[in-house]
């Protein structure tokens, strides 16, 4: 499994990233994707899941700001970053999991890491 993410750079505070994950090397339809981020001196944090179906969950810290999708093949996710702030400064992560099969989809995990992560992209908002 790979997973290459682009997209990171520096932006003002309340601008817009869009970041991309090109994802390779397994079923797509058998996988959930998300994204992770980690600031200097803290733990990784999940900022959201997609499941094989579309369906998404966000950290509450960016819900409403942030839009998590793939593309129809699921070969590509995207995370759009739309009123950046200074917090959400961090190593941002895509990873991948086959997690588990609920509702007709496959589900991210909740209570452990995720199997895939690729090496990161960098983001970084100044106010």
């Amino acid at each position: 499994v790979q997973l290459v993410e682009s997209g990171g750079g520096s932006v003002q505070a309340g601008g817009s990233l869009r970041l991309s994950c090109a994802a390779s090397g397994y079923t797509y339809s058998s996988y959930c994707m998300g994204w992770f981020r980690q600031a200097p001196g803290k733990e990784r944090e999940e900022v959201a899941s997609i499941g094989s179906d579309g369906k998404t969950t966000y950290a509450d810290s960016v819900k409403g700001r942030f839009t998590a999708s793939k593309d129809n093949a699921g070969t590509t996710l995207y995370l759009q970053m739309n009123s950046l702030k200074d917090e959400d400064t961090a190593q941002y992560y895509c990873a991948a999991d086959s997690g588990y099969y609920r509702e007709h989809a496959v589900r991210c995990p909740r209570d452990r890491e995720f199997r895939y992560y690729g090496r990161g992209t960098q983001v970084t908002v100044s106010s």
